[in-house]
C-alpha cells in the first residue's frame, strides 16, 4: 500500500504563486508513476500534471507554461509549483500514484485532496 499526504493549499490572488506538496509513505520503491489532478465543483477529476519515476513529465494544455511538477526521491515527496494562477485553477487538488505490488498487480492510491482558491 502507498499513502499519500498533501499540503500547501489555499487562498491567492490571480497572478499569484501556490507550491503544493505530496508526501507518499508505505511500498515507496514500488512506485512509478505520481501525478497530480483537481477537480472543480461539478467538473470531473482532470489530469494536472504527472512524473514517472524515469523524470519525465506530462502536463495538461491548459496549465503549460504555469505549472511545474517535481519530485525530491530523498525525501519521498512530489511537488506541484503553480505561478500565474487564475480563477479557472480553482478546485481541489488530488495527488495521484501508480505502484505495482509484490504480486505484480498494477494499483493507485489517492491523497485526501487540498483546496486551491483563486479570487480577488
Amino acid at each position: 500500500q502507498v499513502q499519500l499526504v498533501e499540503s500547501g493549499g489555499g487562498l491567492v490572488q490571480p497572478g499569484g504563486s501556490l507550491r503544493l506538496s505530496c508526501a507518499a509513505s508505505g511500498i515507496i520503491a514500488s512506485i512509478y508513476r505520481m501525478g497530480w489532478y483537481r477537480q472543480a465543483p461539478g467538473n470531473k477529476r482532470e489530469l494536472v500534471a504527472y512524473i514517472s519515476s524515469g523524470g519525465s513529465t506530462i502536463y495538461a494544455d491548459s496549465v503549460k507554461g504555469r505549472f511545474t511538477i517535481s519530485r525530491d526521491n530523498a525525501k519521498n515527496t512530489v511537488y506541484l509549483q503553480m505561478n500565474s494562477l487564475k480563477p479557472e485553477d480553482t478546485a481541489v487538488y488530488y495527488c495521484s500514484a501508480r505502484y505495482l505490488t509484490g504480486t505484480g498487480s498494477d494499483l493507485g492510491s489517492w491523497g485526501q485532496g487540498t483546496q486551491v482558491t483563486v479570487s480577488s
